[in-house]
């Protein structure tokens, strides 16, 4: 990695919220680090994953859906991440869902930075099934911001993902990569431990589960070939424990049990995993919490 032509640089990923852009950046980065769900909105830190390759490192930045409907502290915080990450990348991957054009992607839109390329990314190209639409509706999104290029993907099915990257490539500065060759992500072991018990949250409680609920991890011991994890759910009311634990605690054995699955799987170790359900009234309106829990 001494090429004077090697590239190295940060992307930005943004969207509205559950166009795909926890799946994209996975997908481009071989790698699970940012938790994905059907329902929206599941994304709430930025999530760097890397990708190095023989002639270029990508820095990939995974941003939380920019939110309109509900406000509150921790939706606050979660538009300005966006604001704040658009203005400090090299490249922006603007992921929009083929076929449909809303009121939410042109807010998202609006927040686009004009003197950074911007690649309007469609997503779930296995949808478009007539290319003439298609056509037409990248004409439509294109006539309202000037893009600097286009590529139609599938991130669930990993389709023209190296033409996505080939393309990011052309905008990303001459440097030596920032990080080693074998590192995928920047986040701590703690971090990936709370993501993934999030994920099977959102997997297993659906449209039952509040989104004034966050995990926090209370104790991180490590022992020779074992980690020792206790993590707690908070909730915001007593009456939502209940629909995290489930009836006889199955919900909650399964979200605990795949969970330490997917940890033993990341970590290369065996795992000990303890979790339960607190109630922390207000927490995602309590400015002074969300910035103990780094999402300030």
């Amino acid at each position: 990695m001494t090429d004077p032509l090697y590239h190295c640089g940060f992307v930005a990923i943004v969207g509205r919220p559950n166009v795909g852009k926890s799946t994209l950046m996975n997908h481009l980065i071989g790698q699970k680090i940012s938790i994905t769900s059907k329902k929206a909105q599941t994304t709430r830190h930025r999530v760097t994953g890397i990708r190095t390759d023989e002639a270029v490192q990508y820095i990939f930045v995974d941003t939380p859906g920019f939110q309109t409907f509900h406000r509150s502290a921790l939706n606050d915080v979660m538009n300005k991440s966006v604001r704040e990450t658009l203005s400090s990348v090299d490249c922006v991957m603007f992921v929009v869902e083929a076929l449909r054009w809303t009121q939410a992607d042109r807010d998202v839109m609006a927040l686009l930075p004009k003197n950074t390329p911007v690649i309007l990314t469609v997503n779930k190209l296995d949808r478009a099934h007539d290319k003439l639409v298609l056509q037409e509706y990248i004409d439509r999104v294109r006539a309202e911001f000037e893009f600097a290029a286009v590529e139609v993907v599938s991130a669930k099915h990993g389709q023209r993902l190296g033409e996505l990257l080939e393309q990011a490539r052309g905008f990303l500065p001459e440097s030596m990569p920032l990080y080693p060759e074998d590192m995928v992500t920047d986040k701590s072991q703690r971090f990936l431990a709370t993501e993934i018990v999030r994920e099977k949250l959102f997997r297993y409680l659906g449209e039952e589960l509040p989104y004034s609920m966050n995990v926090e991890v209370e104790l991180w011991e490590e022992e020779e070939a074992l980690q020792r994890i206790h993590i707690a759910i908070l909730v915001d009311k007593e009456g939502q424990k209940g629909i995290v634990i489930g009836k006889d605690g199955e919900k909650l054995k399964k979200i605990s049990t795949e969970a330490r699955l997917d940890m033993e799987k990341l970590f290369d170790c065996k795992v000990f995993l303890k979790v339960w359900v607190k109630v922390k009234s207000g927490w995602a309106d309590d400015v002074r919490f969300l910035k103990e829990f780094g999402l300030d």
